[in-house]
């Protein structure tokens, strides 16, 4: 059983396009103990299992990324996809915490040990891409500054001590249409130093970044701005801001007991989880 972590975009700038129309980031990613899982068995053929509370929003789902990486990889090896895979779905789907993308990369990870793949990790990571952007930042699976279209990756400096708040108003919000939204001019990407030297610090210095996708999101799903402002008001909150184009929020405090009394006091409609991160 291998976890598939949440991802978050601790900070998020669009800082360009490329003439086939991906735009260009600077973002800072790290994960959360909040994951969904992976397990794979020998089979005669290829077949998937989604169980746990996040299972019906993926029902009818025939052909999502997990069997997508499953096929993929057994391609390139030239070997039979043969294997049972069973997904514990947890992570909100199209919610800017990247479930797709880490349950793709678990995948893999799995699907390699079974099969017995001798794969470079260069070429893993070139399969990888393949999937989607954020699914070499999920084989890695530790703080990353990512760049390019999220596939350049480079080793983030040491992340202060704190507990998360992810919290989500019970929308999903496509990332293609939040890039679509998107107006204005592109950002610059600013200069990283050494670390931060406690949360304060980083909470500064992440409220000087945020994130440039938080208007077209709120263009869309207006929910995104009151999620904002209730975390932006709870008590302890360090720092507050959209995960990716959303709709998820996150708010960082200094223990997880702010935070779960933060959490307390959300609609219970909302979606939340208090954790931290990893």
């Amino acid at each position: 059983m291998l976890p598939a972590r949440a991802k978050v975009n601790l900070w998020l700038k669009v800082v360009g396009r490329r003439p086939d129309g991906f735009h260009l980031l600077d973002s800072l990613v790290a994960f959360t103990d909040l994951a969904d899982e992976i397990e794979v068995a020998p089979a005669s053929d290829l077949s998937l299992q989604i169980v746990g509370p996040g299972a019906a929003s993926l029902e009818g789902d025939s052909d999502n990324l997990v069997l997508k990486a499953a096929r993929l990889l057994a391609g390139r090896a030239g070997v039979a996809p043969r294997a049972a895979l069973r997904l514990t779905k947890r992570i909100p789907v199209a919610a800017g915490l990247g479930g797709g993308s880490a349950d793709a990369a678990a995948a893999l990870l799995a699907l390699i040990e079974l099969w017995r793949i001798a794969m470079p990790q260069e070429e893993l990571f070139d399969l990888a891409a393949t999937l989607g952007a954020d699914v070499p930042m999920c084989l890695v699976g530790r703080p990353a500054l990512a760049s390019g279209i999220g596939e350049r990756l480079a080793p983030a400096p040491a992340l202060p001590a704190c507990a998360i708040l992810l919290v989500n108003p019970g929308v999903a919000l496509p990332t293609p249409a939040v890039f679509g939204a998107r107006q204005g001019s592109f950002s610059a990407a600013l200069p990283i130093g050494d670390g931060w030297q406690d949360l304060g610090d980083f909470a500064r210095d992440l409220a000087r970044r945020g994130n440039d996708l938080t208007e077209a999101a709120i263009s869309l799903r207006p929910e995104v701005a009151d999620v904002l402002a209730r975390l932006q008001r709870s008590d302890g909150a360090a720092h507050a801001a959209m995960s990716g184009s959303g709709a998820t929020c996150f708010a960082l405090y200094g223990t997880i007991e702010e935070a779960q009394r933060a959490a307390s006091l959300l609609p219970a409609s909302w979606w939340w989880h208090a954790g931290r991160l990893v």
